[in-house]
């Protein structure tokens, strides 16, 4: 499908629409830790089948994915009314919020989840001024992602190798691209997650306080790292923490008491779990979103070093 551009949002209604989205049963997805190496700029490798004629889903607020689609075609709809089609080597670029997902099956997909650090080192890209697009890969990685990607795919198609080896290396060719970060912009990303896991409502000026930069400084470099102004970040991954607490097993009176202190009242907490992870909290645990599941996991929010 062809990228088009809609002279009207896409419906509110669309995102946080649970009806009609793919089960689970009808989905398989492997996951692959990185390797240690390369765990601080890859949150999760993974590889994704599903075999239906059309699969609908949402995918969280997120930094962003070097992702390749060796069977599907589909696109994403985005908040603004645009809409990119899946290129089959692709990079999607940060989220601020969830967003719906149209493919015609079967869908295949393999490649790597990013943090906030690897996309900085990966595409050199300011996060805050490249949102809410699939691209291809190309474009921003150069000629030599679209070779190694076609003959990624080829192997996929041809069964000379598996989803998971391609995954592997894809990882290996993010680990052969970071690019050196600023060490005060370093020290930054990690002054601002342990800002972030510190409080399901943290301070903006306690953040200021120990970044050692200006009130402005801070948010153009929160917003150029990680996609969003403090308070909003803030504010996405307060939802995303609570929604990985929430689609556990069991939820403690400890953490039932610090759900219930962070926001104004339980609507409130549906309508940002809603906007961010594209689930009300009903649907977190009832096992029909895998991939959801993964993408929310506390060990992929470990950029807040929980």
């Amino acid at each position: 499908m062809d990228a088009t551009t809609s002279p009207t949002p896409v419906p509110e209604a669309l995102f946080g629409d649970e009806a009609g989205l793919t089960s689970a049963a009808l989905i398989t997805i492997d996951y692959i830790e990185p390797a240690p190496q390369l765990s601080p700029y890859v949150t999760t490798l993974y590889h994704f089948r599903c075999d239906e004629p059309l699969i609908r889903d949402i995918q969280p607020a997120a930094i962003g994915q070097l992702c390749l689609f060796p069977h599907g075609t589909g696109e994403m709809l985005f908040a603004a009314g645009h809409r990119d089609p899946n290129h089959s080597v692709g990079l999607l670029t940060p989220l601020p919020r969830a967003t719906p997902i149209l493919v015609e099956g079967p869908f295949h997909a393999f490649g790597a989840a990013l943090s906030p650090l690897g996309w900085a080192a990966l595409t050199g890209l300011h996060a805050g001024d490249h949102r809410d697009r699939l691209l291809p890969a190309a474009s921003v990685l150069g000629e030599e992602i679209a070779v190694l990607g076609e003959q990624l795919l080829a192997a996929y198609r041809n069964r000379t190798m598996t989803g998971s080896e391609c995954a592997v290396a894809i990882g290996g060719y993010i680990e052969q691209r970071m690019r050196p970060i600023n060490p005060r912009h370093l020290q930054l990303i990690g002054t601002v997650g342990q800002w972030l896991g510190a409080s399901f409502n943290p301070e903006v000026d306690e953040l200021i306080g120990a970044a050692g930069y200006s009130a402005r400084q801070v948010q153009r470099l929160v917003e150029q790292y990680f996609g969003l102004t403090p308070r909003a970040l803030a504010r996405k991954y307060r939802a995303l923490r609570a929604a990985a607490l929430l689609s556990a097993p069991h939820l403690s009176i400890e953490d039932e008491a610090a759900l219930a202190e962070a926001f104004f009242d339980q609507s409130h907490m549906i309508r940002e779990i809603v906007h961010f992870v594209g689930r009300t909290p009903v649907r977190l645990s009832d096992q029909t979103t895998p991939y959801l599941a993964e993408m929310i996991d506390q060990r992929n929010l470990r950029e807040l070093q929980l």
